[in-house]
């Protein structure tokens, strides 16, 4: 094993090494390299507060700014690899700057804690990726409307995953990017709750130096400042839940449109044909096309569940203040961001490149009796209640049923056996076409 402080930031009270399964069991490298740069980040800001405060000479903050600046360069450049001899990456970060800059090195650390380093890093982490997966919803609301605008078609629209009333093709994609933009006020929502810096809070009890944790915060962006408790500080993962769970219900939405791309390219729709680069064949099936893209997404929509519920399985019996079952949040947070953003970038290169087909649309509007709502207000405009005109139309479906027609292949003739108020202006206002030109309908065009 190698010496304590060459691969740590503890053992003095410790009489014997760490076994190589512990080492193993407790490090964070091969998972959490992403948190190199918010680590070097925060230090910085950490090194500007000290110099302020007097913690630190103006020299010797120069010298530890360039040899944080430096590691990361290096680090950025491959020159500098985090392994797994590091418990962590604060360790990595601290012990590389003391190698290269002496022991000046050594005061990094002063004033805080490995436990309020570590939840800045994700502070910083989740806020800047939460803004990242908002700018993919951007891009994918931009291709959703494109698409939308491209294709104003007649189709079903659907309750019960049965045909129901006539929409458009358009409207229904852009109630997708309706989702979309819940989503990302929710993240950015987020982002705000959790713009309180915890750096100063120490390991929960602050610190006996007179530091400035007001300065830090606004150096690293934190709009809202310093957390108000040091215990809360240190032991809150609320944002991480938060996000997790803003990125659950976005899967969701992924998800439900993911599902209706796979029924609408398939034979029993026919309504889209998705494209190649993101389709899959059969082994034995030479006619397949399967679409694996949106499946995946669908599919992967539980691991975003999963991570959720990993964490807060994590977190909800932990005293205060910090425990090392928060470690998880990492875990659960990067494996989450991976899905989402693959799928947001999957399901906008999906969207943006199918092919709609209009015309299996507008014949699958034609079965299932789509007008009968409407005949039913056209009744209620020539007088007869809604109660009683519903109860009709029921009958005329019926009717229709039997005789394997449709609404508005009926005579008038037939159609007055049901109700006198029927009058040959029935016709027109049943058209499917029309039908999109009525009252608020027309929002659908």
């Amino acid at each position: 094993m190698p010496n304590t402080y060459e691969t740590k930031l503890w053992g003095g009270r410790f009489r014997g090494d760490e076994d190589a399964l512990m080492q193993h069991f407790n490090s964070e490298c091969w998972r959490t390299s992403w948190l190199v740069e918010p680590d070097i980040q925060g230090s910085l800001a950490h090194v500007a507060m000290q110099v302020k405060c007097g913690l630190l000479t103006s020299a010797e903050g120069e010298a530890l700014t360039r040899g944080l600046e430096t590691i990361l360069a290096d680090f950025k450049a491959g020159q500098l690899v985090y392994t797994e001899e590091y418990e962590d990456v604060h360790t990595f970060v601290e012990l590389h700057l003391i190698r290269r800059v002496g022991d000046v090195g050594k005061k990094l650390h002063t004033a805080r804690s490995r436990n309020d380093q570590c939840n800045v890093d994700m502070k910083l982490y989740v806020k800047q990726q939460a803004h990242r997966v908002a700018a993919l919803i951007d891009t994918f609301c931009a291709t959703l409307q494109r698409v939308a605008e491209e294709n104003p078609w007649m189709m079903p629209g659907y309750t019960h995953l049965q045909r129901a009333q006539v929409v458009t093709f358009k409207y229904h994609l852009l109630a997708y990017c309706e989702m979309m933009l819940r989503d990302k006020k929710r993240l950015l929502n987020a982002v705000d709750v959790m713009d309180e810096s915890p750096l100063g809070c120490g390991a929960l009890a602050g610190t006996t130096h007179i530091i400035d944790r007001s300065y830090t915060a606004h150096l690293l962006g934190f709009s809202h400042g310093a957390c108000k408790n040091f215990l809360d500080g240190v032991s809150d993962r609320d944002f991480v839940l938060e996000v997790l769970s803003d990125f659950s219900i976005l899967m969701m939405h992924l998800s439900r449109l993911a599902e209706e791309l796979i029924l609408w390219s398939s034979a029993e729709f026919g309504f889209v044909v998705l494209d190649d680069k993101y389709t899959t064949g059969s082994s034995i099936m030479p006619q397949k096309k399967n679409p694996d893209g949106a499946e995946l997404v669908r599919g992967r929509t539980g691991r975003v569940y999963g991570d959720l519920m990993a964490l807060l399985c994590a977190m909800k019996g932990l005293p205060l203040a910090y425990n090392k079952d928060m470690q998880q949040d990492k875990d659960s947070f990067a494996d989450a961001l991976d899905v989402v953003t693959a799928s947001l970038m999957m399901m906008e290169r999906m969207i943006g490149t199918l092919q709609a087909k209009p015309e299996a649309m507008k014949a699958a509007v034609k079965k299932g009796f789509l007008n009968a709502t409407e005949v039913a207000d056209y009744l209620v405009q020539h007088g007869v209640p809604f109660r009683d005109a519903h109860g009709i139309v029921g009958q005329i479906v019926i009717y229709c049923e039997d005789a394997q027609k449709g609404i508005e292949e009926l005579s008038l003739d037939e159609l007055l056996q049901f109700s006198p108020a029927f009058g040959p202006d029935i016709f027109s206002y049943i058209d499917y076409a029309a039908i999109l030109q009525k009252g608020i309908k027309k929002e659908m065009l």
